[in-house]
């Protein structure tokens, strides 16, 4: 005889507003934005988004004067749009929030209580993700603000220049970047007199120069418009590795066998003791002995056989 508790069946939980709609069927919630012309179009331009629970951290509704506030908070590094803009998304562009009207305040308290649920069934972890969990904005993505267009296909980011571009960055033409040429994606917007910036750093980059003068770098001047860059930022980073997945760990390797201490170094004459030879030896040695690789009775014996060599014994 089972003697298990009864089965929660979730029940669908929805609320439309002029902002958008909310839907949760017991797994997963589906956001699709509202069609007013004050919608932002950020929210415009990502459509609908489907939450799996697992992404999700936890949701509150928020009261206020003259309306509340639907509020979803995402697991760390689950969404590529949010780890991108780490928080500083204005409100209005912030898919993840739902304005509330007064008397739809039942609606939105009974979708947080069925959401709040299911997280616990789910025993969903509140921590980190090693992955991303939303694929992010789709592709090909574009936007123009500040003083480009910034374009992305899946392979490549093509940034063309507009009359704003200083001149000696927009005279070396359109520029091209190919996704495996990254090591790290930067969105930061303005802020007060400062402005932001949309910058694609590329691998073996020298030196970097104020975004105005370098030319993988978007300047944005604090415009309703700067928040679409981060679309294709987060499109960007959704393809690249994720900064929260475990490190690939190479097997170790066996320490080389120590030649005979009466042997000459390799690659020099019998007798001639190549100095910089021996002292590189001597950091391979401490390496191999600070990774584990080598006792500290094998590191010691190893050590004494470099230095008799420098010694001339």
């Amino acid at each position: 005889m089972c003697r298990c508790g009864p089965v929660r069946i979730p029940r669908m939980a929805e609320i439309t507003q002029p902002d958008g709609a909310w839907s949760f069927d017991g797994e997963a919630i589906r956001i699709v934005p509202g069609r007013d012309r004050s919608v932002h179009a950020v929210r415009q331009a990502l459509g609908e988004l489907t939450v799996p629970l697992v992404a999700l951290a936890g949701v509150a509704y928020e009261p206020g004067r003259k309306s509340g506030r639907l509020r979803l908070r995402l697991r760390e590094g689950a969404d590529p749009l949010l780890q991108i803009t780490g928080g500083k998304l204005p409100d209005a562009a912030d898919p993840y929030q739902l304005s509330v009207e007064p008397e739809r305040r039942d609606l939105a308290e009974y979708l947080v209580d069925e959401v709040r649920q299911g997280l616990a069934l789910d025993q969903v972890p509140s921590g980190p993700c090693d992955h991303y969990v939303l694929p992010g904005p789709s592709v090909p993505v574009s936007a123009s603000a500040g003083d480009a267009t910034a374009s992305f296909d899946g392979e490549r980011i093509r940034l063309d220049w507009n009359w704003k571009t200083e001149d000696s960055k927009k005279s070396g033409g359109p520029r091209t970047i190919l996704l495996p040429d990254l090591e790290l994606v930067e969105w930061v917007p303005a802020a007060g007199l400062e402005n932001g910036h949309l910058r694609f750093v590329v691998a073996k980059a020298t030196a970097t120069a104020a975004p105005k003068y370098d030319p993988h770098a978007v300047v944005l001047y604090g415009f309703k418009k700067d928040p679409l860059m981060a679309l294709v930022a987060a499109a960007v980073i959704a393809r690249m590795p994720h900064p929260g997945a475990p490190a690939e760990t190479l097997p170790a390797q066996p320490p080389t066998p120590e030649p005979p201490a009466d042997a000459p170094p390799a690659g020099s004459d019998e007798g001639d003791v190549d100095h910089d030879a021996l002292l590189r030896r001597l950091r391979e040695l401490g390496d191999l002995h600070q990774s584990g690789i080598l006792t500290e009775a094998e590191f010691t014996t190893a050590k004494q056989a470099v230095l008799r060599r420098f010694s001339g014994a």
